[in-house]
């Protein structure tokens, strides 16, 4: 295995690819965005065989729009400050000029030719939609080719398997993921990048309305372009039907230091492993030498209910996202039964298993765990938890003859009451476990993505990252 397949990961020396800083270099000439976009293809054609990110890439539609960007920074008139990035779209969102095959043999060859709002948004904005990126089938548990970017016997995540992966490998400097349970940030964690889901419904996710807690959301290479992505959505498309859109300002927010902070545990702590904790109680120790304030369950009675009510954070979300999307998933399994996998079909029977009674019960429990957030809202500016119980773990594909693997893309614990709860949360690559990745993340109140990207970048920018 060559160097270029494996990798160890150190956070305090890996160079992630950015944009934001390149276009000082477009205004004054001494750079472009179509050789920007060159060596990012560049990178695409020396790694994509190992890490497998993308399902397709527009070169020819990239590069008409790379020269049309280039005219326009040298004209002084750039459309907004992501003109001319480059940009990765995971293929569960339409796109007017790439098919949408969602990773299932069911829709293979579907090509709508339109797009999702947030693509028609990011393309108003100047953005070079590149790609579409790996996804897992449907967005579910079953993993599609790509590889970890620093060991390709490592999971990348899921189910933005092929965007967190692509953002990893220095392919594009941002690319769009989605979640439900935990899909934008365990990737993010697992891949070394850093990464928003914001608040629920602050991106419009266009066609994707089928689900109460699916989120668009972003992965890149620093806090600013991961912004600026998504404020650009935002500002052009709004956020879903009936949400205000995502809250700050049009720049990326200026580090801001915590003053005090809840340390939630959630389901994850109780699974990770040794390396794993010893990492984030390493980073929380400097934390707490920079001068921030870190509460732990022990500390208060309203922080001890709502890790209470997260306790069973993992089954409350996939049984909600089981029975919401069970007759969509049905009328698919009906049209094209040979065409999902084994995992997709258990998951179906998950969700047809449940009565409107267990629906319900499980959205009084996602109620009370959001009442008991915002009873601990007075007590600190935010949250700070593992973004994954740990490094991503080895996937080297199904055994014949053996059950299905039951996390092939990695665990969701760590993920699921942020999911359930609808609040931002953005990934910082702040550990390494064992020459791997292993994110943290800093969790805001609902609309409080702003605060939330603030302290993330404080602490990308303040606190020496932990190797272990």
């Amino acid at each position: 295995m060559d160097s270029i397949a494996r990798t160890d990961y150190r956070p305090d020396s890996f160079q992630q690819l950015t944009f934001h800083d390149a276009t000082k270099g477009f205004s004054e000439g001494a750079d472009t965005p179509r050789a920007y976009l060159e060596r990012c293809l560049e990178t695409i054609a020396a790694r994509e065989p190992v890490v497998q990110a993308f399902v397709v890439v527009n070169e020819a539609g990239a590069r008409e729009a790379a020269d049309a960007s280039a005219a326009r920074w040298k004209a002084g008139k750039p459309l907004s400050p992501i003109d001319g990035m480059p940009i990765g779209i995971k293929d569960l969102i339409e796109t007017r000029d790439m098919p949408t095959q969602m990773g299932c043999e069911a829709y293979r060859g579907n090509f709508p030719r339109r797009d999702s709002a947030m693509i028609r948004a990011m393309r108003d904005a100047g953005a070079i939609i590149l790609g579409k990126t790996v996804t897992t089938e449907l967005g579910q548990a079953h993993p599609g080719p790509t590889s970890n970017p620093f060991n390709p016997r490592h999971t990348p995540g899921g189910s933005s398997s092929g965007s967190a992966a692509a953002v990893g490998a220095r392919m594009v400097p941002a690319a769009i993921g989605t979640q439900v349970g935990g899909s934008i940030i365990r990737p993010a964690s697992y891949c070394g990048n850093v990464a928003l889901k914001p608040t629920q419904g602050a991106i419009n996710r266009g066609e994707r309305q089928g689900l109460s807690q699916s989120t668009a959301g972003v992965h890149a290479g620093g806090i600013e372009d991961m912004w600026l992505v998504a404020k650009a959505i935002a500002l052009r498309a709004g956020g879903d039907p009936g949400a205000p859109a995502l809250f700050g300002p049009d720049t990326p927010p200026a580090a801001q230091r915590p003053a005090r902070l809840i340390v939630m545990e959630g389901e994850g702590w109780a699974v990770m492993d040794e390396d794993s904790r010893r990492a984030f109680e390493l980073l929380l120790e400097k934390l707490r030498a920079a001068g921030v304030e870190l509460l732990t369950r022990a500390d208060a009675a309203a922080i001890e209910a709502f890790e209470r009510s997260i306790a069973n954070a993992k089954d409350v979300s996939n049984d909600i996202g089981a029975f919401e999307t069970r007759w969509s998933q049905q009328n698919l399994i009906e049209a094209h039964p040979d065409g999902v996998s084994q995992r997709f079909l258990a998951r179906q029977k998950r969700g047809m298993a449940m009565t409107l009674d267990d629906y319900r019960g499980r959205l009084l429990e996602r109620e009370a765990m959001r009442r008991a957030l915002a009873d601990i809202a007075p007590l600190a500016d935010g949250l700070i938890s593992p973004a994954s119980p740990g490094p991503a773990p080895v996937w080297e594909g199904d055994k014949p003859g053996q059950p299905l693997a039951p996390r092939p893309t990695g665990d969701t614990v760590s993920n699921s009451a942020t999911s359930a709860l609808g609040v931002p949360c953005v990934t910082v690559p702040m550990t390494a476990v064992r020459g791997l990745p292993m994110g943290v993340q800093l969790i805001g109140h609902p609309h409080m993505d702003a605060r939330a990207a603030g302290m993330a970048r404080w602490v990308l920018e303040t606190i020496e990252p932990v190797c272990v």
